[in-house]
């Protein structure tokens, strides 16, 4: 008797091995196509999750931006408007104190003194409380462009470029020059000058 013949139909009942395992083989294709394609989906949604949480942390920060920007401008807005205000209410007392001057008659001129050098510290006071200082050159002292003004040239037994004269005070507020000192400039002793 011979051995019945195999089916050699593919469709034919699972072998085996595949039974064995516990496999359909039709079931093994079937994920392996749905897999690609759930997993893009997957990361389609995610990808666009992120994008969505992305332009909204940049909505946000455009407008914190926008925020910052609009609180600076104020703030600058405001010390323009204000920033002299702390100056003028140290210069009130200073008037008050030469009105009262003027108001008084017959006075002698020690006192006119007396009430000049009074009014002369609280406008000291003033400038100290806001950082406003004199700029006092001395004869011989070296000629600083960023702080002096040289009005000429004059021959001094000083060395060339220091100053000779102090003609008017400069002033400055913090480390900035709001006025220049007037300033006269050596140019050297006279008898260099004469050779030249």
């Amino acid at each position: 008797m011979s051995a019945p013949q195999e089916d050699l139909d593919p469709q034919a009942a699972p072998s085996a091995e595949t039974q064995a395992a516990g496999q359909n083989p039709t079931d093994a294709a079937a994920p392996a196509a749905e897999q690609p394609g759930e997993d893009l989906a997957v990361l389609l949604e995610e990808a666009q999750k992120q994008v969505a949480d992305y332009h909204d942390q940049l909505l946000r920060a455009h407008a914190e931006v926008e925020n910052v920007r609009r609180r600076a401008q104020d703030d600058v807005a405001k010390a323009r408007k204000f920033g002299t205000e702390s100056f003028a209410e140290s210069l009130i007392p200073v008037r008050d104190s030469l009105e009262a001057a003027l108001a008084l008659e017959n006075q002698t001129a020690e006192d006119w003194k007396a009430g000049v050098e009074a009014t002369l510290r609280q406008l000291n006071a003033a400038f100290e409380r806001n950082q406003m200082r004199e700029i006092a050159p001395a004869p011989g002292d070296a000629f600083d462009p960023h702080r002096h003004q040289a009005i000429s040239n004059v021959p001094s037994e000083h060395p060339q470029g220091a100053v000779v004269q102090m003609l008017q005070k400069g002033y400055l507020i913090a480390d900035r020059v709001l006025r220049p000192a007037l300033v006269m400039v050596s140019a050297g002793p006279a008898a260099d000058n004469a050779g030249s």
